[in-house]
């Protein structure tokens, strides 16, 4: 007859197992759960704005004298404008024109960002650019899609790091405007947001870091303008509740025009 009593090891190897399924069930459980609240994400937010932003390229503020200043943007839709009405509300035309307004100087910006760009695509960005343009400025916004995409920050990050290099190489001060707060997007539910808050604020960390170390300069978008994003959601989305509207974008630009500056005004140059 088998005895009925277990050793104290038999007892902790069975409680190790049960602990680890248990683990293994709530783990897949997590996981089939963000599934279903990306999927229900993606249905409300939908591509209410189509996936071109609007064309800002040009020189702003011709009435001012002097040879326009070079302004480029790159990254993400952000850094596109898409949300924006009209052209004069874009990321790069706010900067464009506050720029303008305070070195009275004209400004050409050109904008290289594409919709729905990961970190990974700024090399593709920089490929695209004649091989004698040298822009005075160049304002990078990327993160979020990596984010959403599961990239790993390391892989963002080392992305990044390349872009600032050759970016430096042409001769431009450099700007980041760090991974902004995924938090704020009010139609990802919970858990998800929450999530996705996490990882955009150690993302946007990992790059302040990196762009600090390389000589360009870091805002932090979560803390320069997050809180309006959070606090006046209908005033700073558009449509889709996703991207900034006109008021979000000019937020953004106030936020990123002081370190434009400062990156044009750098004693190498």
């Amino acid at each position: 007859m088998p005895d009925a009593r277990r050793s104290p090891r038999t007892t902790l190897a069975v409680a190790a197992w049960s602990a680890a399924g248990g683990a293994v069930v709530a783990a897949s459980a997590g996981r089939m759960l963000l599934r279903r609240q990306a999927a229900l994400a993606r249905r409300r937010i939908g591509k209410p704005l189509g996936e071109e932003a609007l064309d800002a390229d040009r020189v702003w503020r011709r009435r001012y004298d002097g040879e326009p200043l070079e302004l480029l943007v790159l990254g993400d839709s952000i850094a596109a404008g898409l949300g924006a009405e009209r052209r004069k509300d874009t990321l790069g035309a706010r900067l464009a024109k506050g720029w303008a307004r305070r070195a009275h100087r004209p400004v050409r910006l050109r904008t290289a960002a594409v919709v729905g760009a990961e970190s990974s695509m700024l090399e593709a960005q920089l490929d695209g650019l004649p091989d004698g343009y040298r822009p005075d400025v160049a304002v990078v916004i990327v993160g979020g899609n990596d984010v959403t995409h599961r990239v790993p920050i390391a892989t963002s990050v080392r992305h990044l790091e390349e872009a600032i290099r050759r970016l430096t190489a042409r001769g431009a001060g450099v700007v980041v405007g760090t991974c902004p707060d995924l938090g704020a997007l009010r139609p990802v539910p919970q858990p998800l947001r929450s999530l996705g808050s996490r990882l955009s604020r150690q993302l946007a960390d990992a790059q302040a870091t990196a762009a600090e170390r390389l000589g360009a300069r870091a805002v932090s978008l979560r803390r320069a303008v997050g809180p309006f994003f959070i606090t006046q959601p209908d005033e700073m989305f558009s449509l889709d509740r996703f991207h900034p509207s006109a008021l979000g974008y000019r937020r953004t630009a106030e936020a990123l025009l002081p370190a434009v500056m400062d990156a044009f005004a750098r004693p190498d140059r």
